[in-house]
């Protein structure tokens, strides 16, 4: 359904990747119970996703949509990244440690049966995260490399559906001069940082902890810029729409006390000004954030959802996908 340039957009993206997002520093021994609960948490997302009329791309990490090993090896691409440090390639971690023969062995790096449910619920859109969890601003690898990663991806997200149009750069290292390799491979819109000094990413190897600091005070605490913005805002480089995010939504910590629900409380009060000046407002996180504490972070997004719920009908506020963000723009902004 098309939307009113007036009306107010609430976006949610999802970084679907399991063990994938970070196989370089999570022990699987040690996270195979957080990942467990992760996977029983997707399906009460999609239902109540379902109930009320959410709509959402999941930017799913491509080696997930493969059922079995030999299908993934199959769907390698011919260009690998060439990483200054080894440990960051999924294909380094598979020789050297490997991953099972298929998703009844192993749930934490195949999903093809999750992917199957979420395509099931209306709504829900299949977007990438890159093939292998593809770092786009670490040393040694390059943009061809990407190109050929993102191909790859294509490949294994034709399984499922008939075109690929988001994209959301994994761990947020956003690269402009990809962008051009997106496009070539028919990418039309991608997931962009917010403006905040804090969320500029050159390499998650290096980055000092008061940056990090940074992020995580502006979750409770106004100290960032605006979070929301105008459709007719939303910037295109080499052919590609940047959909900016405006806030994560940061897992449920018992040791923060009454911080979680100011986060939330932050969350929806800026859903609001979203909701009443006819704006864009772009919430993400990892299904895995889910894996610890589960029904509370469940019990926040229930808040969040139930807060939409009402500004759908006090505003207009609508529910879309970025993969329906970009065919608004398409239609009105060619």
């Amino acid at each position: 359904m098309p939307v009113s340039p007036l009306s107010g957009v609430f976006v949610i993206s999802l970084d679907f990747e399991l063990h994938w997002g970070g196989f370089e520093k999570w022990p699987l021994s040690t996270y195979k119970t957080y990942f467990d609960r992760t996977l029983e948490s997707i399906p009460v997302v999609l239902s109540l996703f379902g109930q009320k009329g959410i709509h959402s791309t999941w930017a799913t990490v491509g080696i997930l949509l493969y059922n079995n090993f030999e299908e993934v090896r199959s769907g390698f691409p011919k260009l690998k990244p060439t990483y200054a440090d080894r440990r960051l390639s999924a294909y380094h971690y598979i020789e050297s440690t490997g991953i099972g023969e298929s998703q009844q062995e192993d749930p934490y790096h195949y999903a093809g049966s999750v992917i199957d449910k979420i395509l099931a619920t209306p709504g829900q859109e299949l977007g990438t995260h890159s093939f292998a969890h593809y770092y786009c601003n670490e040393p040694g690898q390059t943009v061809e490399q990407f190109r050929a990663d993102i191909q790859a991806a294509k490949i294994a997200t034709s399984q499922y559906i008939d075109h690929l149009d988001s994209l959301v750069f994994p761990r947020n290292q956003f690269n402009r001069h990809y962008l051009r390799a997106c496009a070539e491979e028919g990418i039309g819109i991608v997931r962009s940082n917010p403006v905040d000094w804090w969320w500029q990413i050159d390499s998650t190897q290096a980055e000092s902890k008061w940056k990090r600091l940074n992020r995580g005070l502006d979750a409770y605490f106004h100290i960032g810029g605006k979070t929301s913005y105008r459709l007719d805002q939303v910037s295109q480089i080499e052919g590609v729409y940047l959909l900016p995010a405006s806030r994560l939504l940061r897992p449920y910590r018992p040791k923060e006390f009454f911080l979680n629900g100011k986060k939330i409380s932050r969350i929806k009060s800026e859903m609001t000004r979203a909701a009443q000046t006819g704006e864009v407002y772009h919430l993400w996180w990892h299904p895995h954030n889910f894996g610890n504490y589960t029904q509370q972070n469940i019990d926040g997004l229930v808040e969040i959802i139930d807060h939409f719920d009402l500004l759908r009908k006090n505003h207009g506020m609508q529910s879309m996908s970025m993969g329906e963000v970009l065919n608004f723009l398409q239609i009105h902004r060619p």
